[in-house]
């Protein structure tokens, strides 16, 4: 692995007057060193972590820092500037700029050297020399660590340097006798010693979104001002690569907590019934001190933290300040992401079944009263009911799962009984889905009721299955259910009525959905919409089903062919990534596309759309079908009308394919001319680009 930081990635007279364009002049360096493979990639990633939280820190420090997939080392660059840049900190500018990149998928050891540059932010001494440094090699120099400073090496614990000062005095050893007392006239018995009280114990966790920087800046900040208050502090780093539980025993015995953190802490219910202080991470940097305070203030109150609810799975990383639209999101999608693979089995044994057997398959006996060997009609009866019977599962395993998604494993008995009521009283997914959110719900409000201590031991196998259970059936088989299933029903006549002009406007819909978030929450919905109407196939399902793959096949076919018609566009791995776009759409697996997405989105989304509703309208104007749920060109035998289909997913690529192509080439005009326009207009040319 290359140095860290070399003299080339040192700029002692930055001369940008804004954080976008620190940040570029640092990353342009990064890039000429072959450290990042996409200036512009890079540089988006950058400003997205920068969008959730300035960089600034007192101090006159900036550290825009991100991992990226554009960052093939981990790489540091560092740029003094004369005047200062806003990067949002509460005092004033930053003249100290460290651009921190990291890759994707750094280990361990790659960010723990990242972390121990973050602590040293803290040092004076260290900040100090930066500010006199004359030279960028001795400047590089001490930001690796290979120039001498006041402070201990780096790396080596804060529990191993702390001055003596700062710990209390420890007890004398068992075996040391106390001093005898000096003879007096009236001699008297020495006072027996004293023990030496045990210092106040704080334990904490910082972290932060990206876990990189702002995480370890904030626990050496806490324990530096633990040190100066004669407190101990532990820390408890939960940053990107991971986390190392404090022990146990420190945290049973810790007088006090701190939570120093802009994502969720993980494994939260180990601090409870603690005096606890619950703040962004920044606050954890920015005045350590009065944390400290804090805490102990609380102590001596004896106020301490409620104890900690369940968190649910998809709650478990979420970010402290998701609102209900971002969470209802995540609890949808867990409901999918567990019903896909049901679908997946499911679908593909029928419509193996159909292709071997014929579309009256589903009209033979059961294969465990009649079965034949050497008869290729009892094999395809065979799938066919074995896919039946996992299809049968979609709609319970998506409600069940929503509410797991909601309320952890409590909720999945209601959910499922929900979801096998929906089944019942014909609700179909719609059902399902109500259900799943009315269970997990219900779980949440019965989790909130205070219990007795003797009860709480049979809530989760007993009291709470029960009532959950009860008020989830009543409610959907007297109160919620019919009218979910009178919608059912008439969605499901829509679609079997579909013609003409409505069929061509719904598949411009679907095809958009599908191409917008490549994968994400629109595209899920669309495809469980298709996927809820193969339960009980028509002519409007099917043609919905082969509209939705269609669609989804096209934004990965897209840029495989845009990378191999005009590949000087793109980078080095982007057409590597464009090989394996080419099988990936062919298998209808949207995601191929997400790499070039994350790089470009103005243009490649955009364009990917416009694809995917070309696709999905002509789908539907021909009359396509589809009894499979997925299998992208591999189940091309159960499509109605494969000719048109396949022609019908060209024509998409093909759209997608000459508008990315289109709009990355007036891109890569634009910076051309930006590059030779006169000086003092080159900044407007390279901006609208």
């Amino acid at each position: 692995m290359s140095e860290l930081i070399t003299a080339e990635l040192v700029d002692l007279d930055l001369s940008a007057e804004t954080k976008d364009a620190a940040a570029r002049s640092l990353a342009e360096r990064m890039v000429a060193h072959g450290r990042v493979t996409d200036l512009e990639g890079f540089l988006a990633d950058v400003a997205a972590r920068e969008a959730q939280m300035p960089t600034g820190l007192d101090g006159g420090i900036g550290i825009p820092h991100c991992r990226s997939a554009h960052v093939t080392e981990p790489t540091l660059a560092f740029g003094r500037s004369a005047s200062g840049i806003d990067f949002g900190a509460p005092d004033g500018p930053a003249d100290l700029i460290f651009l921190i990149a990291a890759p994707a998928g750094g280990d361990a050891d790659h960010l723990s050297i990242l972390s121990t540059l973050a602590r040293h932010l803290m040092d004076d001494s260290f900040t100090g020399a930066l500010r006199s440094a004359t030279e960028a090699e001795p400047a590089a120099a001490l930001i690796r660590g290979d120039a001498p400073t006041e402070e201990p090496p780096p790396g080596e614990p804060p529990t191993d340097t702390r001055p003596a000062s700062a710990h209390e005095p420890e007890p004398a050893p068992e075996s040391a006798s106390a001093p005898e007392p000096e003879p007096t006239t009236a001699s008297k018995p020495a006072p027996e010693p004293q023990p030496t009280p045990a210092p106040f114990r704080i334990v904490a966790i910082t972290s932060c979104p990206t876990g990189i920087a702002h995480t370890y800046m904030a626990a050496e900040s806490l324990e530096k001002a633990g040190q100066a208050a004669g407190v101990e502090v532990f820390v408890e780093t939960q940053g990107s690569a991971g986390f190392k539980r404090l022990d146990p025993r420190l945290v049973a015995d810790a007088d006090g907590v701190i939570f120093a953190h802009d994502v969720e802490v993980r494994e939260k219910e180990r601090f409870a019934g603690k005096p606890t202080v619950d703040v962004g991470v920044k606050a954890g940097i920015n005045r350590p001190a009065e944390l400290i305070a804090e805490v102990r203030q609380k102590a001596e109150r004896g106020e301490v933290a409620a104890p900690a609810r369940a968190t649910a799975p998809m709650d478990k990383d979420a970010a402290t300040g998701d609102g209900f639209a971002t969470r209802l999101r995540k609890w949808l999608m867990t409901g999918v992401s567990y019903m896909v693979p049901f679908v997946a089995a499911g679908g593909l044994l029928i419509a193996l079944a159909f292709a071997i057997g014929g579309y009256t398959i589903n009209k033979a006996p059961s294969v465990a009263d009649h079965f034949l060997w050497t008869d290729a009609t009892s094999w395809a009866a065979l799938l066919f009911q074995v896919g039946n019977v996992a299809f049968g599962f979609l709609v319970p395993v998506l409600a069940g799962f929503i509410a797991y998604g909601m309320a952890d494993r409590p909720g999945l008995v209601p959910g499922f009984v929900g979801g096998a009521i929906a089944l019942t009283i014909n609700a179909g997914f719609l059902g399902g889905l109500i259900a799943g959110l009315i269970a997990g719900a219900v779980v949440m409000a019965i989790q909130r009721v205070a219990v007795p201590p003797v009860l709480r031991g049979i809530m989760p196998v007993v009291v709470i299955p029960l009532i959950s259970s009860a008020l989830v059936g009543f409610l959907m088989f007297l109160v919620i259910g019919k009218p979910v299933a009178a919608l059912q029903k008439g969605l499901t006549d829509w679609l079997s009525g579909l013609t003409g002009a409505n069929a061509i406007i719904l598949g411009v819909i679907l095809g958009l959905m599908m191409c917008f978030d490549l994968g994400g929450p629109l595209n899920k919905v669309a495809y469980a919409f298709a996927v809820g109407g193969l339960a009980n196939p028509n002519e409007g399902s099917l043609k919905v089903m082969a509209a939705v793959m269609a669609a989804g096949m096209v934004p990965p076919l897209a840029m495989a062919l845009a990378t191999t018609v005009r590949g000087r566009l793109f980078t080095e791995t982007e057409r590597d990534n464009g090989k394996a776009a080419w099988v990936l759409g062919a298998s209808f697996i949207t995601e191929g596309a997400i790499p070039f997405a994350a790089a470009d989105p103005l243009r490649v989304i955009p364009a990917a759309m416009a694809g995917g509703a070309v696709t999905g309208a002509l789908s539907m104007a021909f009359g396509c079908t589809l009894r499979a749920p997925h299998g992208g060109i591999f189940v091309v035998p159960l499509i109605g009308q494969p000719f048109v289909y396949l022609l019908a997913i060209a024509a998409g690529t093909g759209v997608s394919a000459a508008l990315v192509i289109l709009l990355k080439g007036l891109g890569t005009r634009r910076r051309a001319g930006a590059a030779d326009a006169p000086a003092d207009g080159g900044a407007e040319v390279e901006a609208a680009a």
